[in-house]
């Protein structure tokens, strides 16, 4: 055997390094933090970011309170969710009718559509 692989070489100088490291890292990274700040937001755009939040309210309010046309050639409205519960339960007091009118809707929106019309002409 040979008595140099004896020695154990000491290994606190991998823990020094790492320690070092670690607290550089740390400065850098605060140093950096607080040399850098990002801009603030100034008071323009702060009022205009407010009064296009309350657009977007105003027009939420409305969406949810009001009634109105989504699409008048299917017949689709946009109706307040209360407005729609009390159709609803009226609907259901006879369920045999609503269930009926339920069913005819959905064989109407999952009808196949029309066949496309025969070409009058080769070059089509």
């Amino acid at each position: 055997m040979n008595p140099d692989m004896t020695h154990e070489r000491p290994v606190w100088h991998v823990g020094f390094g790492f320690v070092a490291a670690s607290f550089l890292f740390a400065a850098l990274v605060l140093a950096l933090k607080f040399s850098i700040s990002p801009a603030a937001i100034d008071a323009d755009r702060a009022v205009e970011r407010s009064r296009d939040l309350a657009q977007v309210r105003v027009a939420e309010a409305q969406a949810l309170d009001k009634a109105a046309w989504i699409d008048p050639q299917h017949g689709l409205v946009r109706l307040p969710i209360d407005v729609a519960m009390q159709i609803t339960a009226q609907r259901w007091q006879k369920p045999a009718q609503a269930r009926a009118d339920l069913i005819a809707r959905e064989e109407k929106a999952a009808a196949p559509a029309p066949a496309a019309p025969a070409k009058s002409n080769v070059f089509e």
